[in-house]
């Protein structure tokens, strides 16, 4: 693509102000490539490579000049879509429901109930992420940020197993964090980013569990949801970028809350509101069935109709329900 024939043809060392050490500087720390410098936060480049505000302003500006970051017409868009790739969950159903996979560039979403399967299928995708893209794979690692303690190193040496990779190779290629606090989920995202930028890292997913439950806790009552959605926009915010500028697959679970004032229908909703509604370009609403069955129903997609996929959760982890 003319964006990617751009990058080849100048380098971070081509741009106005930056020497030999700003440019180390700035590699190390991941800005690497015109992409990053263009959408990098103005301080933080400025503090990085030692440029001082000004300087920094004008490369960030030179930078997305020569990446055309204006208007593209449709066609366009559409190429960049097209290099979306789909990571495999484990089951065929569910692949079909939700359009072949987890898509990377977007953010996907699933919320449930607790045993409804989401870190399940969040430990899967650690696991299928590095699967030669052949076998649905993305043929890279993965980054697990845990708040709630449920990532489980066994676990995922069984699914390892199950799909026919070293389970000590996987688990050393999944980068797992625990958060404690909203500021520190929210730092662990940052830093997600600059390992996701260092091409040698090999990054394509990376995993939040579960996404609103420190916020939950920190911020209750009405008088705090205000603070609180605008805190959760800025975390969707860099999490979203993570997706559409490197490409990757970004899967965060979600708690669910009772509507007491429902009377007729499933009285449970999605944590996050609309703010994190908006941000999830698929949801994926899990409910727990009989000997180890999930139902799982797509709410929201951009381009697929609602629908419903049953598959299993077993010692084998994510699959098909077995024929009889």
């Amino acid at each position: 693509m003319a964006k990617e024939k751009l990058e080849t043809e100048k380098s971070i060392e081509d741009l106005p102000g930056i020497g030999a050490k700003s440019a180390e500087k700035l590699k190390e720390a991941g800005y690497d490539s015109l992409t990053a410098i263009a959408v990098a936060p103005l301080k933080e480049l400025a503090d990085i490579g030692g440029l001082g505000e000004a300087t920094a302003e004008k490369i960030i500006k030179i930078a997305r000049d020569s990446l055309n970051m204006g208007f593209k017409t449709g066609d366009e868009v559409l190429e960049i879509i097209k290099q979306a790739q789909k990571l495999t969950t484990g089951s065929d159903e569910l692949n079909k429901l939700i359009g072949g996979g987890i898509e990377t560039q977007n953010i996907f979403e699933a919320f449930g109930e607790f045993g409804s399967g989401k870190s399940q299928i969040g430990m899967q995708l650690c696991v299928n992420c590095q699967l030669p893209v052949e076998k649905g794979g993305l043929g890279g690692s993965a980054i697990y940020i845990d708040t709630e303690k449920a990532f489980r190193p066994e676990r995922i040496k069984q699914m390892a197993e199950n799909v026919g990779l070293d389970p000590d190779k996987v688990l050393k290629n999944i980068r797992v964090a625990r958060a404690y606090t909203t500021d520190h989920q929210i730092l662990l995202a940052e830093k997600a980013e600059k390992l996701v930028k260092k091409k040698e890292n090999n990054i394509r997913l990376v995993v939040v569990d579960s996404l609103m439950a420190l916020f939950r806790v920190e911020y209750s009552g009405r008088g705090t949801l205000a603070e609180r959605q605008q805190k959760l926009n800025l975390h969707l915010r860099d999490l979203q970028r993570i997706a559409e500028v490197y490409n990757a697959a970004v899967f965060v679970t979600n708690q669910v809350m009772a509507k007491p004032d429902m009377f007729f229908g499933d009285p449970t909703a999605a944590v996050g509101g609309h703010i994190l509604g908006h941000a999830s370009k698929f949801r994926v609403y899990l409910r727990k069935g009989k000997a180890g069955k999930r139902i799982a129903r797509l709410i929201d997609s951009p381009y697929l109709p609602e629908g419903e996929a049953v598959f299993q959760v077993s010692t084998k982890g994510i699959e098909d329900l077995e024929q009889k």
